[in-house]
């Protein structure tokens, strides 16, 4: 019998909290609340030691349906393509020109949060439009 597991995807960045809350406005996720013991996310982080403050963030989805988000803080900045990438379903069920019009509605909006719009990749026959495009880090990312 196979069993479902949880997962997470983890993103490595220069600056945590910064890609975190863009992803949170990308998807309608939410920061989690902070540790016990802490009221603030800023509260925890003042009591790691100095190396490890703002090395972290995370967020989740607020249904519970989706996989969180982690985020860390690595030294190397961003230098390939990634091999694995998300794709952020706005489409889902439209055709043609009604797609094309969410997609670029979306694209509008992320590109209004700091998203850079890579190109826009139109319906051929075989393939629906979707929009290639990079997070505030660089990271790619598509809207379909």
């Amino acid at each position: 019998m196979t069993t479902i597991k949880q997962f997470q995807v983890t993103f490595d960045c220069a600056d945590p909290e910064r890609v975190a809350r863009f992803w949170c406005e990308v998807l309608g996720y939410v920061v989690p609340p902070p540790p016990e013991g802490f009221t603030t996310w800023d509260d925890f982080d003042r009591s790691l030691p100095p190396e490890r403050q703002g090395s972290a963030f995370a967020c989740v989805d607020p249904s519970g349906v989706g996989p969180r988000l982690f985020f860390q803080r690595v030294p190397e900045g961003k230098a390939v393509k990634n091999r694995l990438h998300l794709d952020v379903r706005v489409g889902t069920g439209l055709v043609g020109e009604e797609r094309l019009a969410a997609l670029e509605a979306e694209c509008a909006r992320l590109v209004a949060l700091g998203a850079v719009h890579v190109q826009t990749l139109y319906a051929d026959g075989y393939d629906e439009s979707c929009i290639p495009m990079l997070d505030v880090e660089g990271n790619e990312f598509c809207i379909d």
